[in-house]
């Protein structure tokens, strides 16, 4: 379009170079849109999922067990069981073994013995009693588990000493009340007998 007669050149040229420019530059453009629809669409090709048919309807299906994994399970799996059956055979008859022999050795180790350990006090009848042959006479008590220990003389009053001695002795077999019973026996040095300690041990 032409305003002025004189400025008629210079507009048509610079127009037409304004034009063309613009023209390059919308080419441009569209071959470059072109190109981007066409990415566009393989991405979106390659991302849509497979059409769901009727045997895969359901999306929460869990993902098929590879095919290695399931010839791993089936060569764990004995039919016949043969193997097993021959190992739990072995392994019951070895532990019926060890069983026996536990049995064995345990009726063969004796018992837990409780034993006693007592501190008699023997008084004589005066002090005129021969101490020495009194002790004797105790110390000649003899059982199935009786063990006599140490002894000496303890002072009284009046000069009368009285026979303290020790004793271990084993529950099931020596009694208290038998061991006096015993002592007492002595009447001619033996006036007296007193339990001084009892202790388990």
């Amino acid at each position: 379009m032409v305003f002025c007669r004189g400025n008629s050149f210079t507009l048509t040229s610079v127009s037409s170079t304004v034009v063309k420019d613009l023209q390059l530059a919308i080419s441009k453009l569209e071959s470059r849109f072109g190109v981007l629809e066409k990415n566009a669409t393989s991405e979106k090709v390659e991302l849509t999922p497979p059409p769901v048919t009727q045997q895969n309807s359901s999306p929460a299906r869990p993902a098929p067990v590879p095919k290695k994994v399931e010839e791993d399970d089936d060569d764990d799996i004995d039919l016949f069981g043969s193997d097993d059956e021959e190992e739990d055979a072995e392994a019951a008859r070895i532990r019926e073994e060890r069983l026996k022999q536990y049995a064995e050795k345990k009726s063969k180790k004796p018992g837990l013995i409780a034993k006693s350990s007592i501190l008699l006090d023997v008084k004589p009848w005066d002090d005129e009693t021969d101490m020495k042959k009194l002790e004797e006479c105790v110390r000649s008590v003899q059982m199935d588990g009786l063990l006599w220990g140490s002894s000496k003389l303890v002072p009284v009053g009046y000069g009368i000493k009285k026979l303290q001695i020790q004793c271990v002795v084993e529950d099931d077999k020596v009694g208290t009340d038998i061991l006096e019973e015993e002592i007492t026996k002595f009447e001619d040095y033996v006036q007296s007998v007193d339990i001084a300690a009892f202790n388990k041990i």
